[in-house]
């Protein structure tokens, strides 16, 4: 066996080094001298707030009885609650919470459509595919929501 000295693998390691930082930077330069980069990105932390703001509600375990009908029960007092206020968006986000989590959704909506006025209602209807996606991405995992267009 031969041995390699320290200087030649302290060049070597060197050589990798600086390639390696020509590489980042030849790379950054490519993506900054994109004309439509800032607005790719505006749109992208713009989007990225927007969801995190829809979201603000964080589901339970859904393997979790008791879990799931506490957080049924707050959804349904909190939503009540809202729509009193005279808030309806968020009030009609968390109905869609407890329906979304409901074991017998056909029977809660049609209680709810007999409680609440037609329009808010109809948003209630409205809103329930996008709290299913949620709920479906929340139990997929966190590594599902990193895309691969989010590195900078």
């Amino acid at each position: 066996m031969t041995m390699v000295s320290k200087a030649a693998l302290g060049i070597a390691a060197g050589i990798c080094g600086i390639v390696a930082v020509g590489y980042c930077i030849y790379f950054d330069n490519k993506r900054r001298s994109d004309p439509n980069f800032k607005q790719k990105l505006r749109e992208r932390r713009r989007a990225a707030r927007k969801t995190k703001k829809s979201s603000g509600t964080k589901l339970p375990d859904l393997k979790d009885h008791e879990a799931v009908q506490r957080f049924f029960i707050q959804e349904v007092q909190l939503g009540e609650e809202l729509l009193a206020g005279g808030s309806v968006e968020a009030g009609v986000q968390h109905l869609a919470n407890a329906v979304s989590v409901c074991g017998q959704p056909q029977q809660l909506l049609q209680v709810l459509q007999q409680s609440l006025p037609p329009q808010v209602f109809h948003l209630l209807l409205q809103s329930l595919p996008a709290v299913g996606q949620r709920m479906m991405a929340q139990s997929a995992g966190p590594l599902s929501a990193v895309g691969d267009d989010d590195v900078e």
